[in-house]
């Protein structure tokens, strides 16, 4: 048996192994789940100004991420952000706190290997890509912006 053969083999094996998915049914319930994350998100952020007048928009922002990490942590840690994340898929994975999950997940599976090999190694091994990308783009951005401000 070649190569063409085998791959083709294989191939029809994966498709006969893979769960089929009903997409209208998983993609309104991305939708409205998502939605239903930053109609929260903008809710804790509407209490925020309204409990605290005096403080910045900009701030308010702030501390809204920071619940919305905390709770996406907290529930992940019980196991329920994995039930919503099962039913919903990318509507739960696009916001922030997907990321929060992304990090949360894998400290919660590994804890068995202690600290520093389970808990730390494990943390940013989904996560960590994004974070060095993020830092390196917006130190490439900053910079650009930097020699623009200096010429004009």
């Amino acid at each position: 048996m070649d190569i063409k053969e085998r791959n083709k083999a294989y191939n029809k094996y994966v498709s006969a192994k893979v769960p089929k998915t009903k997409p209208w049914p998983t993609l309104f319930n991305s939708f409205w789940v998502g939605g239903l994350i930053c109609l929260i998100g903008q809710g804790i952020n509407d209490l925020i100004l309204f409990l605290a007048p005096n403080i910045s928009e900009q701030s308010a922002w702030a501390y809204t991420l920071i619940s919305l990490i905390f709770i996406a942590s907290f529930l992940t840690g019980i196991g329920v952000y994995d039930k919503i994340g099962k039913f919903a898929g990318g509507g739960s994975i696009v916001p922030i706190t997907g990321f929060s999950n992304s990090i949360t997940s894998p400290s919660v599976e590994f804890k068995s290997e202690g600290i520093v090999y389970g808990i730390c190694v494990k943390m940013f091994t989904i996560a960590g890509p994004v974070i060095v990308f993020g830092v390196i783009s917006s130190a490439f951005v900053g910079l650009i912006y930097y020699i623009v401000y200096l010429f004009i």
